[in-house]
């Protein structure tokens, strides 16, 4: 569905998108908008049923987070329009492509798996009376390590009447986070330190006093955010290489421009 790889500077990727992809989501009725409008969770909830089932959705080993709070949606200038903003960070190019990183660098784009469908689309016409209502249904992106970028899983047309009306679009993001062994392991060490650090502490203010900081006050909040970052913080996503190596890709990538039912760039 996307072949990609790293130039040889490691200043971004060349990627090669086919029509192959067909989202793991179902289409979505309007009666279930209306009915889930504003519930991101019962969204969330939603999507990952179909991505638990789906057998060809991108859900590897390991513990995955679905999450309405992306760093997208932090990034948008005050001053800029929705339209402006989200235009800006999509990926152009089709069937190829390339993702600068030092021109937008943390995971400052998103990547469609097919070409953004226009304002005056079939779908992104019913979608964009959601927008107006405030009813449309989340897009679905899927974080990347290797392209350090999300793709957009579910929601081309939803993105596209977003964009077409210049509202902020309802956001679910998809990543793979740290695996339930090394997240029991790591938080053991984590509690280990912070008592470690409290019994410092508690020897130091029966040695100066109240001149001390209480212990609990400084290294609380330090376990906490590593907590935090232990149960939530992206971790690499796997990547499987092509057999071959890059001239496999380059090969695959030339015979599939040549397909007369191939649209051409």
């Amino acid at each position: 569905m996307l072949l990609a790889v790293v130039d040889e500077h490691l200043g971004g990727v060349d990627f090669w998108r086919t029509d192959a992809y067909r989202s793991p989501v179902p289409p979505l009725r309007a009666d279930a908008a209306r009915a889930l409008q504003g519930k991101s969770r019962r969204w969330a909830h939603r999507f990952a049923h179909h991505l638990l089932d789906s057998p060809e959705g991108p859900l590897h080993e390991g513990r995955w987070l679905l999450s309405r709070e992306s760093p997208l949606q932090r990034w948008r200038h005050a001053r800029e329009s929705p339209a402006d903003y989200w235009s800006s960070i999509l990926v152009e190019g089709h069937p190829d492509g390339y993702l600068d990183w030092f021109l937008h660098s943390h995971s400052w784009e998103v990547l469609p798996l097919r070409p953004m469908p226009g304002g005056e689309d079939g779908r992104v016409k019913a979608y964009r009376k959601q927008a107006r209502e405030g009813t449309l249904p989340p897009v679905l992106l899927w974080w990347v390590s290797g392209l350090d970028c999300p793709l957009i899983l579910d929601g081309h047309a939803r993105l596209a009447a977003a964009i077409a009306e210049s509202v902020e679009p309802p956001l679910l993001e998809l990543h793979r986070t740290t695996p339930h062994d090394d997240l029991a392991v790591r938080t053991d060490e984590a509690v280990e330190l912070y008592e470690s650090e409290l019994a410092r502490f508690a020897e130091l203010r029966a040695t100066h006093g109240r001149a001390v900081p209480d212990g609990a006050a400084t290294a609380g909040p330090q376990l906490a955010n590593t907590l935090a970052d232990l149960t939530t913080a992206q971790r690499p996503t796997w990547a499987w290489p092509l057999p071959g190596g890059e001239s496999q890709w380059r090969h695959i990538a030339r015979e599939v421009t040549a397909r007369e039912d191939w649209p051409q760039s």
